[in-house]
């Protein structure tokens, strides 16, 4: 068995970068390198998470998720999801510098952008972090409502969905006429 040599980066707004080095078997599978991903980085592993193959332009490919989210078994085979528990390392290495982008927790967008950079003879029995650089933020540290409704704007005209109030060009005295019916 070889091992694979994998750097992992967390996608963050520190002004330091924050990476892993990870050497993982090519037998072992994409479950045993996201556990290894999550301790090295000190997060719980509570929320969902997806593997996505990438090319040279970090673009999201197939995805090998965390669990099947199928709604019903009735799928054909050949368009089965990929989980982590079964896809192994070695069958979705294409590139010599094969990229993945690891998506965590789909509120927050933890986001780690993953490169093979090296192999070795030896693999390890289980994923090893071969160096550690950069203190990772807490896992809860990224607002939730920075994702879904973009920004910190403190702005009185917007509601809380973002919206202005008045956009729709109605005010309150267009709807005074409406009080005269019964509903």
């Amino acid at each position: 068995m070889k091992g694979l040599k994998f750097r992992v980066l967390l996608d963050s707004e520190q002004s330091q970068e924050v990476f892993r080095d990870i050497l993982v078997s090519t037998e072992d599978t994409f479950e045993s390198f996201y556990e290894t991903i999550k301790k090295s980085f000190n997060f719980t592993g509570q929320e969902m998470a997806s593997f996505y193959v990438s090319n040279e332009y970090w673009d999201k490919g197939h995805e090998i998720s965390w669990m099947d989210m199928r709604y019903d078994e009735s799928d054909k085979a050949d368009e089965l999801p990929t989980v982590m528990a079964t896809a192994k390392m070695k069958d979705f290495i294409t590139a010599g510098d094969q990229k993945f982008i690891l998506v965590y927790d789909f509120l927050r967008m933890w986001i780690f952008l993953i490169e093979l950079i090296g192999y070795q003879d030896d693999a390890p029995n289980s994923p090893e972090v071969l160096m550690a650089i950069g203190e990772a933020p807490l896992e809860n540290s990224k607002p939730i409502s920075d994702v879904i409704f973009g920004g910190d704007d403190d702005s009185d005209d917007d509601d809380d969905f973002g919206f202005d109030d008045m956009e729709d060009g109605f005010d309150e005295e267009d709807f005074s006429s409406l009080d005269d019916f019964e509903i």
